[in-house]
């Protein structure tokens, strides 16, 4: 233990081992509740340790395998070395692992992809059976034992509480300006105990800033010094940059209209360029004094703080590309009074995204004429990442929005199809769509309409003629008129560019 330990508590800091001997209380076949939410706060050393464990095992013809909950996404030194490893049986409720999602769309990993503001909810009622092992990483320990959480909360008090035995990595990478800026509320419960949630601003404070535990089920304590790891975000490109100016065109003539507040209202961003691109020019908007209610604090809503654009951000995680990160961590105590980290069950919770009145914007790999939004998985079947949370803000929210480029894969993939080959939100939580091409208000409209509003204002030159043509054949020849379908063509696209490598014919 070095001097300048975070471990605070006498009795703990007896606990204190390497990673190789904490990862040995793990047994095969067990399940871990480990910290981690879009790669920031995982455990970065013990699943290291238990990945070489596994390959020991396999080496020797055994298995060894866990099930594996987490938040969302980890980093490559969790989710990338248990599946190299070969080491997780199950996975929720959500990856973005390139070597995982090789194992889940390989059939060799189970994976439930759910929604996020449903994970503790569930866990608690039992229906994902019992909770082995917590490991969760932390920022430090208080000297009455209370746990300082790191730069993600996700599920983490869940897991605590709900565990047998608890491991902790107390990483001291993480700036102990973190201290006070979490808001865990322990206030939720099973029905028919439930109670109204008491926050009815974004900055409303409802909870404790840290995680308690009882002493006696922790096992482990591993000091780390290591960083978390995200992807760099790209720059905003003329594609982004199109979207973006579509959405802030809509915005200001939602205010025009006295639909909208002059400084909006909260905002909810899923993670991803267009996503960060879109806050950038909201960065650079008129608009003054917005607040956010939202999943991860990315580098765009980052850079809204420091400008003062953004009065204030509640979120459960941070998302930053690695600049982000090390200039967060370098002036954490400038930001402390702007960002609130709380539970995903409560930064996620529905209860609190309709209450608030969210504008919900959010990523998508297709959307069909109708308006029913497919984010999960390619050509129907490969899972790509996971609903995430855009379904507890989309059904939710004040306003539903969904982007994204008009084509993929150089013009081969169109993000406008006849049918969604996989529908993750249906058209009635699809308000808005909009790509480079322009933006689709679907708000109050018919199928018909909604499809032929989303055809000329959003689909690509090259494919909106063959849209057009299949619309108006579908009117003509469908079963019934009022959602017109062709079905034995509907998805002949995704099977023409899984035939051919285009969609194009």
């Amino acid at each position: 233990m070095s001097q300048n330990s975070r471990i605070k508590h006498a009795a703990l800091r007896q606990k204190i081992m390497p990673a190789e001997a904490a990862a040995e209380l793990i047994t095969p076949g067990s399940t871990v509740g480990m910290s981690g939410f879009t790669g920031s706060g995982y455990p970065k050393v013990v699943p290291q340790a238990l990945a070489k464990r596994m390959e020991a095992a396999t080496a020797a013809g055994n298995k060894f395998r866990l099930r594996v909950w987490t938040g969302a996404s980890t980093g490559p030194e969790l989710d990338g070395a248990l599946a190299k490893a070969d080491g997780i049986e199950f996975r929720l409720p959500y990856n973005s692992d390139p070597i995982a999602r090789e194992m889940i769309n390989s059939g060799k990993m189970e994976y439930f992809d759910m929604h996020l503001s449903q994970v503790a909810p569930m866990a608690w009622q039992g229906f994902l059976g019992p909770l082995d092992t917590a490991l969760i990483e932390v920022s430090g320990i208080t000297e009455d034992g209370s746990l300082i959480p790191s730069s993600s909360v996700g599920n983490n008090k869940t897991w605590l509480d709900r565990a047998e035995k608890v491991i902790l990595e107390v990483n001291s990478w993480q700036n102990a300006a973190l201290e006070g800026m979490h808001d865990i509320y322990y206030g939720t419960a099973l029905p028919p105990n439930r109670v109204p949630i008491p926050l009815v601003k974004p900055d409303d404070r409802i909870g404790q800033t840290t995680f308690r535990v009882d002493p006696s089920k922790i096992v482990a304590i591993v000091e780390t010094q290591a960083p978390d790891r995200n992807l760099p975000f790209s720059a905003p490109d003329a594609t982004s940059l199109k979207i973006d100016g579509h959405l802030i065109e809509f915005f200001e003539h939602e205010v025009k209209k006295g639909r909208l507040p002059p400084n909006l209202l909260p905002l909810q961003s899923g993670v991803g360029n267009i996503a960060n691109a879109v806050l950038t020019g909201l960065n650079n908007s008129r608009f003054e004094n917005m607040t956010s209610y939202t999943e991860v604090i990315q580098d765009g809503m980052l850079d809204m703080l420091t400008s003062g654009k953004l009065r204030m951000a509640s979120a459960t995680s941070f998302s930053l590309s690695p600049e982000a990160a090390a200039a967060l961590n370098a002036n954490m105590g400038a930001y402390r009074d702007k960002m609130i980290l709380r539970p995903q069950e409560i930064s996620n919770h529905p209860e609190l995204v309709r209450r608030l009145g969210c504008i919900a914007m959010n990523g998508l790999i297709e959307a069909d004429i109708y308006g029913n939004v497919n984010s999960t998985h390619v050509m129907g079947s490969r899972i790509q990442n996971g609903i995430g949370g855009s379904g507890d803000f989309a059904r939710n929210a004040y306003v539903s929005i969904f982007m994204t480029p008009s084509t993929a894969k150089g013009g081969k993939i169109s993000a406008i199809v006849p049918m969604a080959s996989n529908v993750d939100h249906i058209t009635q939580d699809v308000q808005v769509i909009v790509t480079e091409q322009g933006l689709a208000d679907l708000r109050g409209l018919s199928p018909k309409q909604r499809a032929e509003t989303i055809i000329e204002n959003c689909a690509h030159p090259d494919y909106k003629p063959l849209l057009r043509d299949y619309f108006n054949r579908a009117r003509e020849h469908s079963y019934g008129k009022h959602s017109p379908c062709l079905p034995g063509e509907a998805l002949s696209w995704h099977q023409r560019f899984i035939d051919t490598g285009s969609m194009l014919p």
